[in-house]
């Protein structure tokens, strides 16, 4: 997936709505930034493969961020069905 094409996808962004969007199985990928710290990241991951959900790295936090059209680093987001 192109990072330019997030602004105008549906999804959701942050931790807790990525959770929610994978448990209701509304997610059709996630993206997980490499630099986001892996505390968050593993339970998420660990998530996404028992749901079987698509998960992409990307390079950073502040380039997810910008991707998606906010000023601040975005951890993960997820791409929704």
């Amino acid at each position: 997936m192109n990072l330019e094409t997030l602004k105008d996808a549906k999804k959701v962004i942050g931790l807790k709505q990525v959770t929610k969007a994978v448990k209701r199985h509304s997610a059709g990928r996630v993206l997980l930034a490499d630099d986001a710290d892996e505390r968050i990241t593993e339970p998420l991951k660990e998530l996404c493969r028992a749901e079987g959900v698509e998960v992409l790295e990307t390079e950073s936090m502040k380039a997810l961020g910008q991707a998606c059209g906010i000023e601040v680093g975005a951890a993960t987001i997820a791409v929704l069905k």
